[in-house]
């Protein structure tokens, strides 16, 4: 990034940028470890909403920081815009997950937690698109292969995230006539969502790497000029 000229508009964008970069980076783990722990335990239950909402919220200020960066690349923008409406929507739909908690029987809160489930794959979908196209913008050869590398695996590994979320989703509705679906749904029952979540970690920590790697790329190349 050497040929990255430090005028003032461009060094706060590329502040602003670090800055949006390292709200991603701590608030994607933050929302999937806060939104199972709202779901499923009573740990956080005593702060009800705003465990999952603070978490979410710092997704989106991120994003929010990242779109002051090349606001005339209209291809960036448009990934850019398309997170920021997932992100948003996440954002409210967070609360159902205590509401879901504490009355869990209630048809509309198990929609709204079902969508939020399936905003938030399709988010870090596009997002791992946003990473793409900010790469694409940086002049780093090597980033930008790597970016294209990691975020391609990141979609096949969300693509089977989902299809076992679907599976898993079916095995616990509908009730199978054969003893052999009947066992395979019963598997599904135990270790369906464990084997989600799993799932879901590595592209996660894939799409984790990638921010950091992307921030570190930008620091270093404005601090390391002679």
């Amino acid at each position: 990034m050497s040929e990255l000229v430090p005028q003032p508009d461009l060094m706060r964008a590329l502040g602003r940028l670090v800055r949006g970069l390292s709200a991603l980076f701590w608030g994607l783990p933050l929302a999937l470890v806060v939104g199972v722990q709202t779901a499923k335990t009573h740990l956080l239950a005593a702060l009800g909403i705003f465990p999952p909402v603070i978490a979410n919220g710092l997704i989106f200020y991120g994003l929010w920081q990242l779109g002051y960066f090349q606001k005339h690349e209209l291809t960036w923008r448009h990934a850019l815009d398309r997170a920021k409406v997932l992100a948003l929507v996440n954002l409210g739909l967070a609360p159902f997950l205590y509401w879901w908690k504490i009355m869990p029987h209630v048809l509309h809160y198990q929609v709204a937690v079902l969508l939020l489930a399936l905003s938030g794959m399709v988010f870090l979908f596009n997002l791992n698109f946003v990473l793409q196209r900010l790469a694409a913008l940086l002049p780093d050869e090597t980033l930008r292969l790597e970016t294209r590398l990691f975020t391609n695996l990141n979609l096949y590994l969300l693509v089977a995230v989902v299809l076992l979320l679907a599976t898993w989703l079916a095995a616990s509705h509908f009730q199978p006539q054969q003893v052999l679906l009947q066992h395979l749904a019963e598997i599904f029952n135990r270790l369906g969502l464990v084997v989600v979540l799993l799932l879901v970690l590595l592209p996660v920590a894939l799409t984790m790497a990638l921010i950091w790697k992307i921030k570190e790329t930008i620091l270093a190349s404005v601090f390391s000029r002679p």
